[in-house]
């Protein structure tokens, strides 16, 4: 499971794929983030949810371990900008 620091960073740089475009408007924050929390976690996009998304998008590509991996590499880029 990833366990998040509620950095809100991911959520500050939606800009970087397009598969987030829906969620911000046009400044890469997610519109529902309220500080650094989410203010519709509960009800939150797929592409929000990192265990589900591995589930519905990644699982034939890579190993559970490999992808929280990466997860974590990307939230340390995000952190050091």
């Amino acid at each position: 499971m990833f366990i998040c620091d509620k950095c809100g960073q991911c959520c500050r740089n939606l800009h970087k794929s397009p598969i987030y475009d829906e969620l911000h408007n046009g400044d890469g924050i997610c519109k529902f983030l309220k500080e650094n929390e989410c203010s519709i976690y509960e009800t939150r996009p797929l592409v929000c949810r990192i265990d589900e998304s591995y589930e519905a998008f990644f699982k034939d590509k890579l190993s559970y371990e490999e992808y929280i991996q990466l997860n974590y590499e990307c939230c340390k880029l995000l952190k050091e900008k």
